[in-house]
């Protein structure tokens, strides 16, 4: 009575309500799970183990806890593991009133730890009360009981006599009376109020208290059978019995297959309205929504559907496989058993056996250690092009769906399709219990995308698979390894609110299941149990709604067939085209090269007919030789004689394999620019000089003058001279000075004249450019004077060689002074 009062008043405290109790402990429980492991519990298990350093973690929180210290060499503790574990599924729904701890003190790290707790003995069970502080060693329980039941009773009772403050979390246990009952909806706030009657001695009411813990709008109390008066009221006549109570007209016995602790519980979590703590509340139109792109579809849940298990083999084969680039060594292995297990058990249609026995034949010819994953699904893909042999593409879920995309899906088909297997491997007679059991492990343990449940699925392996002796034990050895994993993960966040993780099979769903230890004890029926799983699981009952029609799936596998070969041919084809570019380039290049070739020996045609065009242009265009040599001369050449004069220069051709060589921009060159200038200049007084010659010709004819005959002898003797020795240049070559200039001398000026190669005239015809400048001192202390029809002052003996093929029939080259 007065703790029930003190409940009452504790959660009508603004923001001190049960659910925030339960969160402050679901966090401080979330710490504790990031603590150490030890020998001989394993992570899938519901005891938390921790070392030296995560025990301060356990004080001075508002959960009580039990205590195991143990050592791993022990035999007794090994032999007491399993019922501590069994003890923490069995209570996991008591959190975070109470917590199971365990601590190895065969580590010699933790050894201290163990040791300030007073412990020389293990295994060793202590009891803290919520709040325990650093320096508590806890109570002993000396003589504890080594069942579930008795450890499950020792913790009600240490829990109902914690002293205050007790922990938060935790619901009032003692007995209900029935002014407490009729005021109960006045101050709270609870949808249902359960009461249990029973005897003083049960403990069932305070069971089914502690499993309602974390759920909401529901509260449950214990009414003994002494409280006559609501014993009266509502008419009870068994003890332990349950009822839902509203007001004192509005009342009604909970339905249930046994009147046990498990069944009230079951059916109390159950009831509308009624969600766990944290949980949306499920809604029949979410479940037409779904929040998924896929329309809602109706199923039985009691049935199995083929549309689960050929959309868990597509996800499994197509989707969790890609991600393995590479198989090879135990990989390959378990992929090989996986796909003949396949092969011999999958109760499917024609075409997607067919398939399947189609990629056992492909992985048997593989001789190599290791596949690529891309050889594998063309393997698995191209079945369609040999027959109707075809695995459907994309997923269908349906027995398997999940109100929200995260929900269900493929791991609920997994373990359908694991225990389809299981059973049609009894079917078929096979006497090899581990058969499918080992291509399961093998494939969780190598390929399954959620690693911590793989290690989890490991540990269960590795605890009891040695069990199992025969098709019938595996069957059942994976129906319990699926409870403990329900009983794992119920709460959890991947816990679907419209299907939530139960003990299976339901009373409902198959009553012959259950039945009752002495004391009321929970437990299966393992006989019928078998039974009833080869009959949900048997081939004649998996219904075919939903499935994908065999050509449909057949038309859209050899599309996607056909598109992808599309692709390679067209990725092969650009990969072609690349490799095929650089080696057209050179032919390219050569016939650039042909046709510049050909550009060059025109543009040198040109060249050589063009001073003689210039000349003849000259001539018509000047008039007395003093004229031309006094008209003032355009110092702005035309672009044609720009691109002549950028012609002389030698094309450099292009490198083979390079790019085409962009346009250059029109940029004028200074050298070019001045040799082009005097050149016009040299036409037109060559040109000058060729109208004199033709005038002086015809008139020597007629009467030549002594003079005229002396000078053509004097040149003729210099011609000859030049012509023996050659003039060195500071290049190293030799200037090939055959009768192209006369070569005068006066004083310290040299002259150069333009004359022809046959016909030389007098020097009083010829123009003359003179310069006094004298140039550096070349090789041997010769003193170099340059004089080329020019006013170009100061270039050296290199500057000749710019001028070597200046114009046929005139040459400039260097005399000394």
């Amino acid at each position: 009575m007065v703790m029930m009062t003190r409940r009452r008043s504790a959660t009508s405290l603004p923001g001190l309500g049960l659910w925030s109790g339960r969160l402050l402990c679901a966090l401080l429980a979330a710490v504790w799970s990031s603590g150490a492991r030890a020998g001989l519990y394993s992570p899938g298990d519901r005891v938390r183990v921790v070392d030296a350093d995560s025990v301060p973690q356990l004080f001075n929180t508002s959960s009580a806890f039990l205590l195991e210290l143990y050592a791993t060499w022990c035999g007794h503790c090994a032999a007491f593991a399993p019922v501590f574990r069994s003890l923490a599924r069995d209570i996991s729904e008591w959190k975070p009133a109470v917590d199971l701890v365990a601590i190895d003190c065969a580590e010699e790290e933790n050894r201290k730890a163990c040791t300030s707790l007073g412990v020389t003995g293990y295994p060793s069970l202590k009891f803290f009360p919520a709040y325990s502080s650093n320096e508590s060693v806890g109570e002993s329980l000396r003589g504890f009981p080594r069942d579930v039941q008795g450890l499950r009773r020792l913790v009600i009772d240490r829990l109902e006599s914690h002293k205050e403050p007790g922990p938060p979390a935790c619901p009032p246990l003692e007995p209900a009376s029935a002014a407490e009952v009729d005021g109960f909806y006045e101050s709270n706030k609870d949808q249902h109020l359960a009461l249990v009657f029973e005897k003083n001695d049960s403990y069932v009411g305070r069971e089914v208290t502690l499993d309602l813990l974390q759920y909401e709008n529901i509260a449950v109390r214990r009414v003994l059978s002494s409280e006559k008066d609501l014993v009266s009221r509502l008419g009870v006549t068994e003890f332990p019995s349950c009822y839902l109570y509203y007001t004192d007209t509005n009342y009604t016995r909970l339905p249930v297959l046994m009147e046990a602790r498990t069944f009230y519980s079951y059916a109390l979590q159950r009831l509308p309205g009624v969600v766990r703590a944290g949980k949306p509340l499920p809604s029949d139109s979410d479940l037409q929504r779904n929040y998924t792109e896929e329309p809602w579809r109706s199923f039985n849940r009691s049935r199995v559907y083929m549309s689960d298990l050929e959309s868990a083999l597509h996800y499994s084969l197509r989707v969790e496989l890609s991600a393995h680039t590479t198989i090879s060594g135990d990989d390959l292995t378990a992929l090989k058993q996986y796909i003949t297990v396949l092969t011999k058990y999958f109760p499917g249609r024609p075409a997607i056996k067919g398939a399947l026995k189609a990629v056992e034949n492909w992985l048997q010819e593989q001789e190599g250690t290791e596949i690529q994953y891309s050889d594998f699904r063309k393997a698995l893909d191209s079945t369609v092009l040999s027959g109707d042999a075809v695995l459907p593409a994309g997923v269908r879920w349906v027995g398997c769906q999940g109100s929200q995309p995260q929900y269900r899906g493929y791991p609920c088909a997994v373990w359908t399709l694991f225990h389809v297997l299981t059973v049609q491997a009894k079917a078929s007679g096979s006497t090899d219990g581990l058969e499918v059991l080992r291509a399961m492990r093998a494939y969780v343990s190598s390929f399954f995308g959620c690693r911590p449940c793989a290690t989890h699925f490991e540990s269960m392996a590795q605890e009891s698979l040695s069990d199992v002796t025969s098709p019938a034990t595996a069957v059942l050895w994976l129906w319990s390894r699926h409870n403990q994993v329900n009983n794992r993960l119920a709460g959890e966040p991947s816990e679907d609110p419209h299907f939530p993780k139960i003990q299976w099979p339901t009373p409902e769903l198959c009553p012959s299941c259950h039945s009752l230890k002495n004391g009321g004890e929970h437990s299966w029926s393992k006989d019928q149990v078998l039974d009833f799983l080869y009959n949900y699981f048997s081939a004649e009952r998996i219904l075919p709604d939903y499935l994908q029609e065999v050509s449909e799936a057949a038309a859209q596998q050899k599309a996607l067939l056909t598109a992808a070969q599309q692709e390679r041919d067209a990725t092969r084809r650009r990969a072609r085209e690349v490799q095929e570019v650089p080696s057209a380039l050179p032919a390219q290049e050569d016939e650039e090269e042909v046709e510049e070739e050909e550009e060059d020996e025109a543009a040198v045609a040109a060249e050589e007919e063009e001073p003689e065009a210039l000349a003849e242009a000259a001539e018509v265009e000047v008039g007395e030789p003093q004229q031309v040599i006094k008209e003032p001369v355009d110092e702005t050449p035309s672009p044609e004689r720009l691109s002549w004069a950028r012609g002389r220069v030698p094309r450099r051709h292009g490198i083979v394999k390079m790019k085409l060589r962009q346009p250059q921009e029109d940029i004028v060159d200074l050298d070019s620019f001045i040799n082009q200038h005097y050149k016009a200049k040299a036409l037109r007084a060559f040109a000058v000089v060729r109208q004199h010659r033709r005038e002086e010709a015809a008139e020597a004819e007629e009467h030549p003058p002594d003079s005229v005959r002396r000078v053509k002898r004097e040149l003729g003797l210099q011609q000859e001279a030049l012509l023996v020795e050659a003039v060195p240049s500071s290049s190293g070559k030799a200037l090939d000075v055959s009768a192209h200039c006369g070569l005068f001398q006066a004083g310290r000026e040299s002259v150069c004249a333009v004359l022809p190669a046959v016909h030389p005239v007098p020097l009083r015809h010829v123009p003359v450019l003179q310069t006094e400048a004298t140039p550096p001192q070349g090789e041997g202390g010769t003193a170099l004077k340059l004089l080329c029809l020019i006013c170009y002052t100061g270039n050296t003996a290199d500057t000749v060689m710019s001028f070597e093929f200046f114009l046929v029939g005139m040459l400039c080259f260097n005399v000394h002074s």
